[in-house]
């Protein structure tokens, strides 16, 4: 992966005219030996970069640090509060408006983000559209494209979809050793009381060994595709006004 930071400049995106802007939202957590810290960071941005390749959008750049509090008990882990990452996604939004952006889409490539669905969810409530990428859905859509082995449930960390993407985006950042890491813990009901540390002692929540980069790419292919009828939801609502 060549860049994670856009690289356009205030001329380009003057003459792309974007009314939209990506947000996304990484984090820096552990994802077992085999992965980097930056794992869900690279998610978001290639999703992101895929996203404005395809369509008329602001891309900017990435949220790097979140909630990653259950994974806590691993050296490297760093988080902010919900409040704080609720802070700063607002405040980028607010800060955007004020030169032709009209709607941001946060595309968040961690599941432990719980606080953005709230946000978006006030966010509309209250007359700025806002869109959180992608949703459950869309992940499961690209997981059948992508003819991937495991279910969402069993693939929740360091598993098969962020392998293979990561194979596919930064081949470079994957270390040897995912071919036999496989580790599964579908019962985890006490997760948020326990942290992660209380079903892994690797990190790892997932089948790494069933990663490829080919599963990679049709996963973000798909995204791509079902990332249109979220501007098609903002054009609607634009028009309604």
């Amino acid at each position: 992966m060549n860049h994670l930071l856009p690289t356009a400049t205030t001329t380009d995106e003057r003459e792309r005219q974007a009314s939209i802007a990506l947000l996304p939202v990484g984090s820096f957590e552990q994802h077992g030996d085999h992965l980097p810290l930056i794992t869900d960071t690279i998610v978001a941005t290639a999703i992101a970069r895929e996203l404005a390749a395809a369509y008329p959008l602001l891309l900017l750049p990435p949220v790097t640090i979140s909630c990653s509090h259950e994974h806590s008990a691993w050296p490297g882990t760093a988080s902010i509060s919900a409040r704080t990452l609720y802070s700063v996604v607002t405040d980028v939004f607010d800060s955007i408006t004020r030169n032709g952006i009209t709607a941001l889409v946060v595309v968040n490539g961690h599941g432990g983000n719980y606080v953005l669905g709230n946000m978006v969810q006030e966010a509309n409530a209250t007359g700025r559209p806002m869109a959180l990428f992608p949703q459950n859905a869309d992940w499961n859509e690209a997981r059948t494209a992508g003819g991937l082995t495991t279910t969402a449930s069993e693939d929740m960390h360091a598993g098969e979809i962020e392998t293979s993407l990561l194979l596919h985006v930064a081949p470079d950042l994957v270390r040897d050793g995912y071919q036999n890491a496989d580790h599964l813990a579908d019962d985890r009901r006490h997760l948020h009381t326990t942290g992660m540390q209380h079903y892994t002692r690797s990190g790892i929540i997932g089948r790494p060994s069933l990663g490829t980069a080919e599963k990679g790419k049709a996963v973000l292919d798909s995204l791509v595709q079902s990332f249109a009828p979220v501007l098609a939801l903002f054009a609607a609502s634009s028009n309604s006004r």
